[in-house]
């Protein structure tokens, strides 16, 4: 059933996954080979990461915005026995876009798979498996008020609508010719996730290939999982999925990132120049300022991502 099509009256409950769903790849990063098993979880429990190369100690990454470490080139969760899980956006974005609540994410290594560079290959098994209604109503954070967050000339805000949903107005500029600047704004329910969203790649720039490796990062990044700018011209064979494929995959990294909540957003987010650590700003802006918005059951929550935090009404 399209989300469109349930009645507002009914209350939404939470999903998981209808059985186990795999996938292996490189590290955008590190370069290791890493898989990645999809578990069906209780209700109320979130999304978890558990790493099953770690058994000296607590190996559970819980996705809690009080996790986050690091957010330069992705966003990087630790638990408090030191473990780590890194460039986890992609697939919490599609677990916002498919509507999974809660999940048990187990990985062999520090870092999610990049795949194909975006979320399309995590929502196709997502499809496949099939999701499982829970026993126990949905929570969504209901923006009152706008909230804001500024870095420079970079900002976003997450702002009231009037239907049970989430829209997104993003804008990227960027000097080189092959981008510009681009701005793509649309209300985003499952359908559109999977068709305007999800299939759109994270991008970067030939020159910084040798300071990133000189840093340790993107050791595993290619044409495979990577849209590569040089001076105007993209070098991938296949050029873009989408005209304006860079600011989606924004959109993309956005939506992962506001799964660091908790719990779905009923509001509208408008951001200029996004990125990590602007987008953990805001989730931390949130939930510094609860009389800005409203603890609910969920109605037509257009995602959702189960409480990991419960605080201020959740």
């Amino acid at each position: 059933m399209h989300l469109a099509q349930i009645p507002s009256s009914a209350v939404q409950v939470q999903h998981t996954l209808a059985q186990p769903a795999a996938c292996a790849g490189v590290g955008v990063h590190t370069g290791l080979r890493i898989g990645a098993r999809l578990l069906p979880a209780a209700a109320g429990t979130g999304i978890q990461f558990v790493r099953t190369d770690v058994t000296d100690r607590d190996n559970v990454v819980p996705v809690d915005v009080s996790r986050v470490t690091d957010t330069a080139l992705g966003t990087v969760l630790r638990n408090a026995a030191g473990v780590e899980v890194s460039t986890v956006e992609h697939l919490l974005a599609a677990c916002m876009g498919m509507g999974v609540d809660n999940l048990r994410v187990e990985i062999d290594g520090p870092e999610a798979p990049i795949l194909d560079g975006s979320a399309a290959v995590f929502t196709q098994i997502i499809e496949a498996a099939g999701l499982l209604a829970q026993g126990a109503a949905r929570r969504v954070i209901r923006i009152r008020q706008t909230i804001e967050v500024r870095d420079g000339a970079k900002w976003a805000s997450l702002a009231p609508v009037a239907h049970d949903g989430f829209e997104a107005d993003v804008r990227i500029h960027f000097d080189d010719p092959a981008i510009g600047i681009q701005r793509r704004a649309l209300r985003i329910d499952r359908d559109s996730f999977v068709t305007e969203i999800a299939d759109a790649r994270t991008f970067g720039f030939k020159r910084d290939a040798e300071r990133l490796h000189a840093m340790g990062k993107g050791r595993g990044a290619s044409f495979d999982n990577t849209v590569v700018l040089d001076e105007g011209r993209i070098l991938n064979a296949g050029g873009l999925r989408h005209e304006d494929e860079l600011v989606r995959h924004k959109i993309l990294d956005c939506i992962g990132d506001l799964a660091l909540l908790g719990a779905p957003i009923v509001g509208r987010l408008e951001a200029n120049q996004p990125g990590h650590t602007l987008n953990v700003a805001l989730v931390r802006a949130v939930l510094a300022q609860p009389d800005r918005w409203q603890g609910e059951e969920g109605r037509e929550a257009a995602f959702a991502v189960a409480p990991a935090i419960r605080a201020a009404g959740l």
